[in-house]
């Protein structure tokens, strides 16, 4: 059965649908050899979809969605031209390719989302959709001096952040844990506003990315999302029925 482009696109784990949108704008995908159009279809079982010259794989995609406790030392990508080991060092046996949502850096840990479902990969990371995600960070400094600092306005690579939710958790006998809870991603975000405060940290892990909670998984380790909650994920980036 015929399928739009832009869906059997991402449903590859291609891309998402608006990007697959300019890709056959762009002329640069192909059905059985023929230029397509946006609007054409596909039969994924009979057709031959061609992206840049190189076959799409259709059909029998299964998808797969999960949550992964990375540990620090770890990079978010699927390969490293430094040789240093990446989340897909810790997800080769999931029996399909699934790709980070997003991402932490080397020294941080915690929930890192992966799938090959695009679309839905697209829409969780578009800040269009203000996904929260939540980190406990440990910091040495004046934790009380700087709440007011990160909790106001501030301003990274240019750009006007949106107000963060900073809490104080506790005191540690290095300095004090907050909780930072941001919908935004930019580099290295979380650490950069601590600098900016005064603050160095010396740990970070993400907790939880809405209303999806890390709990007890191990560091290293991974478990399938619970229908609920890939339905959950759908719902808040409005990703349609079909």
């Amino acid at each position: 059965m015929k399928q739009r482009l832009q869906k059997l696109l991402a449903a590859a784990g291609i891309c998402s649908r608006r990007a697959a949108e300019t890709y056959i704008t762009a002329g640069r995908v192909t059905v059985n050899g023929q230029v397509a159009a946006l609007g054409d279809g596909a039969d994924p079982e009979t057709d031959r979809v061609e992206l840049d010259g190189k076959p799409v794989a259709l059909g029998g995609q299964e998808f797969r969605y999960l949550m992964l406790h990375k540990p620090v030392g770890y990079v978010s990508t699927m390969s490293d031209e430094q040789g240093r080991r990446t989340v897909r060092d810790l997800t080769a046996d999931v029996g399909v390719r699934v790709y980070p949502v997003g991402r932490l850096d080397l020294n941080s840990s915690g929930l890192l989302l992966m799938t090959n479902d695009g679309e839905l990969a697209h829409r969780l990371m578009h800040p269009r959709y203000e996904v929260e995600k939540t980190y406990l960070v440990g910091v040495r400094g004046d934790a009380a001096a700087a709440l007011p600092i990160l909790r106001g306005r501030m301003e990274l690579d240019g750009v006007t952040l949106s107000p963060a939710k900073v809490d104080f958790v506790k005191s540690t006998p290095d300095g004090a844990v907050l909780r930072f809870v941001i919908h935004e991603g930019r580099n290295r975000q979380v650490r950069r506003m601590c600098e900016k405060g005064g603050l160095q940290v010396s740990w970070l892990r993400r907790v939880a990315e809405g209303k999806l909670q890390l709990g007890a998984l191990e560091r290293g380790a991974w478990r399938d999302l619970n229908p609920d909650e890939i339905a959950y994920l759908k719902a808040l980036v409005k990703v349609e029925k079909e």
